[in-house]
Protein backbone atom coordinates (compact mmCIF):
# COMPACT_ATOMS: atom_id res chain seq x y z
CA UNK A 1 0.00 0.00 0.00
CA UNK A 2 1.54 3.10 -0.82
CA UNK A 3 0.78 6.36 1.18
CA UNK A 4 0.33 9.71 -0.87
CA UNK A 5 1.48 12.95 0.70
CA UNK A 6 -0.24 16.02 0.28
CA UNK A 7 1.06 16.52 -3.12
CA UNK A 8 -0.02 13.50 -4.30
CA UNK A 9 3.21 11.80 -4.46
CA UNK A 10 4.45 8.83 -2.59
CA UNK A 11 5.76 9.71 0.99
CA UNK A 12 7.78 6.88 1.22
CA UNK A 13 9.67 7.55 -1.65
CA UNK A 14 9.98 11.44 -0.46
CA UNK A 15 11.58 9.70 2.86
CA UNK A 16 13.80 7.50 0.44
CA UNK A 17 15.37 10.47 -1.55
CA UNK A 18 15.55 12.65 1.66
CA UNK A 19 17.61 10.11 3.28
CA UNK A 20 20.14 8.82 0.22
CA UNK A 21 20.27 13.21 -0.19
CA UNK A 22 21.93 13.18 3.12
CA UNK A 23 26.00 12.26 2.83
CA UNK A 24 27.55 11.83 6.20
CA UNK A 25 31.01 13.96 6.59
CA UNK A 26 32.51 11.56 9.01
CA UNK A 27 32.73 8.01 9.97
CA UNK A 28 31.20 8.24 13.11
CA UNK A 29 28.45 9.90 11.92
CA UNK A 30 28.12 7.04 8.41
CA UNK A 31 27.71 4.61 11.42
CA UNK A 32 24.77 6.57 13.08
CA UNK A 33 22.63 6.58 9.96
CA UNK A 34 23.73 2.86 9.23
CA UNK A 35 22.23 1.86 13.04
CA UNK A 36 20.04 3.80 12.57
CA UNK A 37 18.16 1.91 9.36
CA UNK A 38 19.51 -0.76 11.53
CA UNK A 39 17.54 -0.46 14.23
CA UNK A 40 14.45 0.38 12.23
CA UNK A 41 14.65 -2.75 10.34
CA UNK A 42 14.80 -4.31 13.65
CA UNK A 43 11.68 -2.72 14.62
CA UNK A 44 10.14 -3.66 11.68
CA UNK A 45 10.89 -7.52 11.78
CA UNK A 46 9.50 -7.45 15.48
CA UNK A 47 6.27 -5.28 14.59
CA UNK A 48 5.47 -8.07 11.46
CA UNK A 49 6.36 -11.08 13.39
CA UNK A 50 3.28 -13.16 13.75
CA UNK A 51 3.15 -15.63 16.43
CA UNK A 52 0.48 -18.03 15.50
CA UNK A 53 -1.09 -20.15 19.46
CA UNK A 54 -0.95 -23.65 18.49
CA UNK A 55 -3.08 -24.34 21.73
CA UNK A 56 -6.48 -25.38 20.32
CA UNK A 57 -7.18 -26.12 23.83
CA UNK A 58 -8.74 -22.01 24.21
Amino acid sequence: MMTKSKTGTDKNLENTVSGLSHTPVTSHEAQQLQQEANDRRHLDVHNHRKETDMDPSH
